[in-house]
């Protein structure tokens, strides 16, 4: 089993005269939806055009939306620190909003039924016209072995959900404290002879005092007991911040190498 050490200290504090990426907003057209929708890209730092990318499609929680990690998790600090310590490959992130409706705000009831189907139906709008954009409209590579999705929390359930069921278009996936929206392993994986061909990296974690660790423990068991390789990570804290943003630090840093 690997040994994990939790991120370094300071990992997450701004340095000051370090190479810089961009996070900006940017406007998609969904046809899943019917309108255009908006997502945050981060670029690294020295990015250029002429430069083919790999890239993490990284989702929010139940009640968040595209800017949730800008605004809780500090990862365009995270992510310079990374670049500047030799910690990771040149790749672009972007941050979506993983509620597929005309009104994606994350407000009023959020467990509103409509609002939980908007988050299964993300699946459509990333895949047909996420995705698309994206590599439309920057340099990305368009082969799964590229291509990364994770999440926190009901982010963390989507991505199972999505990219296990996808392995044609992800061959890395992550789930940080993985929500009940996650389907039964035994849908997650129901060919076991295939998943471990396809998957560079599987990695589910969980805060040892999260409410919810039952859902990703259960997850990770199912896989231990059918022989998928997989990296489990319990971590000291609950379903909050200090979690996510290690998770942040030690997944993407195991990605595309």
């Amino acid at each position: 089993m690997e040994l994990i050490s939790p991120a370094v200290t300071g990992y997450d504090q701004y340095r000051e005269n370090i190479p810089r990426g961009v996070m900006e907003t940017v406007e998609y057209p969904s046809t899943t939806v019917g309108n255009s929708r908006k997502a945050m890209v981060y670029t690294p730092p020295e990015f250029s055009s002429t430069t083919m990318y790999p890239v993490l499609f990284l989702l929010h929680g139940i009640g968040g939306d595209e800017t949730e990690w800008h605004t809780h998790g500090s990862p365009q600090i995270i992510l310079d620190n990374m670049y500047n310590d030799n910690l990771l490959e040149p790749m672009v992130i972007v941050f979506p909003n993983g509620r597929a409706m005309s009104n994606d705000r994350a407000e009023g009831d959020l467990f509103e039924p409509e609002k939980i189907k908007a988050f299964k139906r993300f699946e459509s709008d990333l895949l047909n016209d996420l995705i698309p954009y994206m590599e439309s409209n920057y340099p990305l590579h368009k082969s799964r072995d590229k291509r990364a999705i994770a999440g926190l929390s009901m982010g963390g359930g989507q991505s199972l959900n999505i990219g296990l069921s996808n392995l044609d278009h992800f061959a890395w996936i992550g789930a940080f404290s993985a929500a009940p929206n996650t389907r039964s392993p035994e849908l997650l994986v129901p060919d076991f002879s295939k998943a471990p061909s396809l998957l560079s990296l599987l990695w589910i974690s969980c805060g040892e005092q999260d409410n919810l660790i039952e859902i990703s423990l259960g997850v990770h068991q199912y896989l231990a007991q059918h022989g998928v390789p997989h990296i489990w990570h319990e971590e000291r804290g609950g379903h909050d911040w200090p979690v996510w943003k290690n998770d942040l630090y030690l997944f993407s840093q195991r990605l595309f190498k």
